[in-house]
């Protein structure tokens, strides 16, 4: 089985060379020709293509190189970028490159948060001519929604991550407990098997002051029918009773319900995820790289023993799963549209979507490809992971997120520490309104 590349795995085999590509100032294209050129001697005409590095069976090089091999009429040069992890040298790079507006980079590969601070600052092109209400509606539509900024498709979708609920089945059956579909019946059933000293710990999530708090966030809201921001991107609804109904719920699994230990104020990912794959959790929220942690034997206490599902909501509410992932966008400034569509229409292709998916462990962005006998056979986690993407949600949608994140990893830290919920986040709500202006 191909396993999902691990946030571990995307820091392996990153050399000195990047390092020091990280550092500058304009993106540099691999292979033969000029960046700039127009076309190359056998008439095809090249583009640009940066991306972030992601590598397993195959690289997204050789991807690339299977594009030009069977493009008759466009020649992609690829420029590679750190990886995901080290994703602030990413956005770096791409934003040197795409505010210098000269169009020598043509398609890019971003993460979902930056859609819009990209959109709104006039650099990714917008798409919907190019793609239609009928080809939007083959993807999720929570990734249509990530990527659309000001009523416009500003990205076309990639690959998908997004928070899921991990659960160890054996001590669920043997307890005779139903798998939760609400929080409350997450609680019952964590406290059921701490009472009976099967497990130490009940319902492990992040609640480090990161941007993983806001991942938990918005699924917490989001499950319970609120939000941080309202559809217009400019109301503030952080403060409203659905939001803090949610955050409250967050405060009581390590206050009144004593289900999670109070050290989640501290976790991130791999913190939350080490006391579960060593057998001593109930449940944990996590994303998808988790799966092949549990199944290692080398390291894990649980192999065979763990089941995954959506995200439980609260009662009126819905399942709620924060999306990440990497998306492609088109440089506004490209000369070249009319070839860089080609490729990226290319690279968001059922068929291409399948290859990343079995070569490189990416889980595609349109349902039909997790019905592809091919995937079932290669990844059956992968396609176990359709329901939990039916959900997906993105971050709230603001060019300023990276100073809106801050505020509310920031406040709501605050509200989870103190107790004080709708003070605190009366504050985020103010805090942001002010970023917003």
């Amino acid at each position: 089985m191909t396993e999902p590349l691990s946030r571990r795995n995307f820091v392996k085999g990153v050399g000195a060379a990047l390092a020091a590509g990280a550092a500058a100032p304009v993106l540099a294209a691999c292979g033969s020709g000029s960046s700039g050129a127009t076309a190359t001697s056998g008439g095809k005409t090249t583009i640009t293509f940066a991306s972030a590095k992601f590598f397993a069976k195959s690289t997204i090089g050789q991807m690339v190189q299977l594009y030009n091999s069977s493009s008759k009429h466009v020649e992609v040069q690829y420029i590679e970028l750190p990886t995901p992890s080290q994703s602030t040298q990413v956005h770096q790079q791409l934003v040197q490159s795409l505010s210098a507006r000269d169009g020598s980079l043509d398609v890019f590969t971003g993460d979902i948060i930056w859609i819009s601070e990209f959109a709104g600052a006039g650099w990714s092109a917008p798409l919907d001519s190019y793609f239609n209400a009928s080809a939007k509606a083959a993807y999720f539509p929570g990734v249509i929604d990530a990527c659309t900024y000001g009523g416009a498709l500003h990205a076309l979708p990639w690959y998908l991550d997004a928070g899921m609920l991990y659960y160890r089945k054996d001590l669920l059956q043997a307890a005779g407990i139903a798998v939760p579909t609400t929080w409350d019946e997450l609680v019952t059933g964590a406290q059921k098997l701490l009472a009976a000293g099967k497990v130490s710990d009940g319902f492990n999530w992040q609640a480090k002051q990161a941007e993983v708090l806001v991942c938990d966030l918005v699924e917490f809201i989001g499950s319970n029918g609120g939000s941080v921001l309202a559809e217009d991107g400019k109301t503030v609804t952080i403060a409203d009773p659905k939001a803090v109904e949610a955050v409250q719920f967050m405060a009581d699994t390590f206050g009144k319900d004593k289900v999670t230990p109070r050290a989640v104020l501290s976790w991130d990912e791999e913190p939350s995820r080490m006391p579960f794959t060593g057998g001593q959790a109930a449940f944990l929220r996590n994303w998808s790289y988790v799966w092949s942690d549990a199944q290692d034997p080398t390291s894990s206490k649980v192999v065979d023993k763990v089941g995954v599902t959506t995200l439980p909501s609260f009662p009126g509410g819905k399942s709620t799963a924060c999306l990440g992932g990497y998306q492609f966008g088109m440089n506004a400034a490209s000369t070249k549209k009319s070839a860089a569509i080609d490729f990226l229409t290319w690279m968001s292709s059922p068929a291409t979507q399948l290859r990343f998916a079995t070569q490189l462990g990416l889980a595609p962005s349109r349902p039909s490809v997790y019905d592809q006998s091919a995937l079932k056979a290669a990844n059956p986690f992968m396609v176990s992971l359709r329901d939990v993407f039916t959900g997906g949600t993105p971050r709230p949608k603001t060019p300023k997120y990276s100073q809106v994140s801050l505020a509310i990893q920031a406040g709501v830290s605050a509200a989870l520490a103190t107790g004080n919920v709708q003070s605190n986040l009366s504050q985020v709500q103010s805090q942001i309104e002010q970023i917003l202006g």
